[in-house]
């Protein structure tokens, strides 16, 4: 791989990795430090978020570009979780008090910066910010071979 292609997937997974390890350490201070209770739909985000930093960390050491495939992958499935998460929040047809998702209601906005911006809409940033990056970093790989 010619060197300048291996700094541009270089800077492709960094700003992966860094929207994966600011989603992460963000849902962490909401929890661990403001004390939300994560609800059910949130733990699916994260679950799809958090391993990403550590693929991601290990991808950059390795220089194994090939990871965005996979974390194109979590992050495109991550973000329809934060999508449809969005829409209980913001429609009252999806989101009405009859839906439950445990103890804490998924319907429920801890946050709800300028009337739009919630926790799940952070992590749909993020979501989409390292799907784009993968998918970048995975064109540019093929047309490098």
């Amino acid at each position: 791989m010619h060197v300048k292609n291996e700094k541009t997937h270089e800077a492709f997974l960094f700003i992966s990795f860094a929207a994966a390890l600011i989603a992460t350490l963000g849902s962490l201070y909401f929890s661990e430090v403001l004390k939300y209770v994560p609800c059910e739909l949130c733990w699916y985000q994260r679950i799809f978020m958090y391993p990403q930093v550590i693929i991601l960390g290990i991808a950059i050491f390795k220089k194994n570009y090939s990871i965005t495939l996979y974390t194109f992958i979590l992050s495109t499935i991550g973000g329809f979780i934060s999508i449809y998460h969005y829409l209980v929040q913001k429609v009252p047809a999806i989101g009405d008090n009859s839906i439950s998702c445990g103890l804490v209601p998924c319907n429920g906005q801890y946050i709800n910066w300028f009337g739009f911006i919630t926790i799940p809409f952070l992590a749909l940033t993020a979501f989409i910010i390292i799907a784009v990056t993968s998918f970048i970093a995975m064109k540019k790989m093929k047309e490098g071979m």
